[in-house]
């Protein structure tokens, strides 16, 4: 794989660094100008289990990829913020919080983004379809949580973006 230079910081222009540790010097890591390293990689249930939620370079590059195709085009569009309330997931953290095993948040393609309201949430939904070249997009809801979600990834090979959308996704 090339590896381009991401300008981010010194210790990510090469993968001789396999992970990077989380501290608040991830938040100053920007992804995009709107997206940092350390709101796809906190986690309050990293913390609470001791997990060590880590990426190596490619998981990086890939969180950069759906910031640059998917979250960057949308937070522009909108003009306002974007909270994501799960990014990249280590396996033993995605097992924590009961994700799917292929999980595309274990590779960096897919974060989760907090929606206010079922209205706005329609309306990111149809603006994402429409202008961004993205993999997956649940729109999902938890009956257990009583909560609601919309799930985004995109592929690092965007050839293989699939373009799959489903509103009122029903997650376990």
């Amino acid at each position: 794989m090339n590896k381009p230079n991401l300008l981010l910081s010194p210790h990510l222009t090469s993968s001789n660094e396999a992970t990077l540790s989380h501290s608040s010097k991830l938040d100053g890591i920007r992804l995009s100008p709107h997206f940092t390293l350390g709101e796809f990689t906190k986690s309050i249930t990293a913390e609470r289990l001791g997990i060590r939620n880590e990426p190596n370079y490619e998981q990086v590059l890939a969180m950069r990829q759906l910031c640059q195709e998917v979250l960057e085009p949308l937070r522009q569009h909108y003009g306002q913020p974007i909270r994501i309330t799960s990014g990249f997931r280590c396996p033993e953290l995605n097992d924590a919080v009961g994700g799917v095993g292929n999980s595309q948040h274990q590779y960096g393609e897919a974060a989760d983004l907090s929606v206010p309201s079922e209205e706005v949430a329609r309306d990111w939904f149809q603006w994402i379809a429409h202008n961004t070249d993205f993999d997956q997009m649940l729109f999902e809801h938890s009956r257990r949580l009583k909560n609601r979600w919309l799930h985004l990834s995109c592929r690092w090979d965007r050839r293989r973006n699939r373009h799959q959308s489903i509103f009122n996704y029903q997650a376990r």
